[in-house]
């Protein structure tokens, strides 16, 4: 399994966002993209969908920016990572899909079911089941495959569950838990630009 560039993009973002030395005092893209030495364009579609998703806020006008629309505590990384990583596809026959549905799926086993989010009283609240799901392709024609093995094949299922155990991990951390070094961190994204020049 690997993320995409997109994730560990939105996750160094809001380390740096979560790390500042003066939490109150907004940061631009730019900033971040120099901190990290990565594309500015790529970055601003992320912090785009970040504030979307409500991770990030967004102050307009000459002297906006952008800062932690949570706590770092209230960011859970398995729920995030679900909501921007564009699939889970191990493999070519394996599909699984994040559902915003509210009712149970018939295809999730009893133990294939990802816990709740940190903050599932807020997604139940909006009726949002942020759960992991398998969708076998003889349920799905949206799925096809070139796999003659596949209508019968229990590797899926081998898949499945070890997806599940890495999302469920995920789930078990917050941010706050990786910027738990938080000084640390500081020292290499804001202060060691200052003892270079």
């Amino acid at each position: 399994m690997r993320l995409t560039n997109y994730s560990d993009y939105a996750l160094r973002s809001l380390i740096y966002l979560a790390t500042k030395p003066d939490p109150y005092l907004l940061a631009n893209i730019s900033d971040i993209a120099n901190s990290y030495n990565i594309s500015k364009s790529h970055l601003t579609k992320i912090i785009h969908q970040l504030g979307q998703l409500g991770y990030i806020d967004s102050v307009r006008g000459k002297n906006g920016g952008i800062r932690l629309a949570r706590a770092p505590k209230d960011i859970n990384l398995g729920v995030l990572i679900k909501q921007i990583e564009p699939d889970f596809n191990l493999v070519e026959c394996f599909s699984t899909d994040l559902l915003i549905n509210p009712k149970p799926d018939a295809h999730r086993g009893a133990d294939s079911s990802v816990s709740n989010p940190v903050n599932g009283d807020e997604d139940k609240a909006i009726g949002k089941d942020l759960s992991l799901t398998l969708i076998d392709e003889q349920a799905s024609e949206a799925v096809k495959s070139g796999c003659v093995i596949s209508p019968v094949c229990q590797l899926k299922q081998v898949f499945f569950e070890a997806l599940t155990a890495f999302i469920n991990v995920l789930e078990r951390y917050t941010l706050a838990d990786i910027i738990s070094n938080e000084a640390e961190l500081a020292e290499l994204l804001f202060y060691r630009n200052s003892f270079v020049k």
